[in-house]
């Protein structure tokens, strides 16, 4: 069994909570056997007054064959 490892940054206007999970859903929305998430760093993006949540995440899957 061989798992691959990819770094995704999820975004929310919200909380840093919403910003993983986006970055969640993204990864098993277009990934399959998708195995375990780790989340690595957060951060904010201001920008004209506003916050933009950020989450670095990386999603490790299953390579299949």
């Amino acid at each position: 069994m061989v798992h691959k490892k990819i770094t995704l940054i999820g975004s929310s206007d919200e909380s840093f909570d919403d910003a993983t999970d986006d970055a969640i859903e993204r990864a098993e929305g277009t990934l399959s056997n998708v195995k375990w998430v780790e989340v690595q760093e957060f951060g904010v993006e201001l920008a004209g007054g506003q916050r933009e949540y950020q989450a670095e995440v990386e999603v490790a899957f299953e390579l299949e064959g």
